[in-house]
């Protein structure tokens, strides 16, 4: 478990510019204060750890050249609106105050947990039960699902999700405010992870075409690749009975 942090004083939110372009690798911000070892920027372009995906990985780079690799991000406020990027233990806070930074993006890395991430909504849909939980890998991801019996095969779960992959649809966002989510409960399936509140709206990922039904709709902060063909073929690799009701379905990138 990560150490915890405390209390977060008063600084403005974040910009989260992967939520503008998951695809963007290279962007320039300010220090605009330290806490407990984590400088804050206005803006990042690193994804922190949250609802089962990981930090993203880079550098920062000060303007004077001085550079210090990225790995351990989080949220510092309940609402999700602050990041903090943990320094090394050997730098000096004061020396980073108020610098401009350029922060560089591990591309491949991201790029690949976009696509699982993606493909993984679209397991909720091969499996429509109660998600229990996930985590999302470069490799690899699961997914656990509230499921009595399950009655299904690897083979019969791989061909339903890559033929959800094969309609080549579109991956989009869009926001609902949090009495628009308290309206629609059932947009919400992962029950151990609930959609961050305190910013007065929430962020939907949705799966589809326009002008049709959602293959997929759901409150997501992660990132996503924009179309399903970019997600490649993948294979259910393990069905694991963890418990009376849940099984743990592991997909990989075939």
């Amino acid at each position: 478990m990560p150490a915890a942090i405390a209390p977060i004083p008063d600084f403005p939110a974040t910009h989260l510019a992967f939520r503008d372009d998951a695809y963007e690798t290279s962007l320039t911000a300010r220090v605009i204060g330290v806490h407990e070892h984590m400088l804050i920027l206005d803006q990042t372009i690193f994804y922190p750890s949250s609802g089962g995906q990981p930090s993203d990985f880079g550098t920062i780079t000060r303007d004077d050249g001085v550079s210090f690799p990225v790995g351990d991000l989080r949220y510092l406020d309940p609402a999700k609106t602050i990041v903090g990027h943990r320094l090394p233990e050997s730098e000096d806070p004061a020396d980073w105050a108020n610098r401009v930074v350029t922060q560089t993006l591990d591309f491949e890395r991201r790029y690949k947990l976009m696509r699982m991430h993606s493909a993984l909504h679209l397991l909720s849909v091969a499996l429509p039960f109660a998600v229990t939980g996930g985590s999302v890998g470069t490799e690899d991801g699961r997914l656990d699902f509230d499921i009595p019996e399950a009655g299904f095969t690897k083979e019969e779960v791989t061909e339903k999700l890559n033929a959800l992959i094969g309609r080549n649809a579109p991956i989009t966002e869009r926001w609902i405010t949090d009495a628009e989510l308290d309206a629609n409960p059932g947009l919400v399936k992962t029950m151990s992870v609930k959609p961050p509140r305190g910013a007065g709206r929430v962020r939907l990922v949705e799966i589809g075409n326009p002008g049709e039904e959602p293959l997929d709709l759901q409150p997501c902060g992660g990132t996503h690749v924009r179309n399903t063909r970019e997600i490649g073929r993948v294979a259910v690799t393990n069905i694991e009975k963890k418990g009376k009701q849940n099984r743990r379905v592991r997909i990989a990138f075939a």
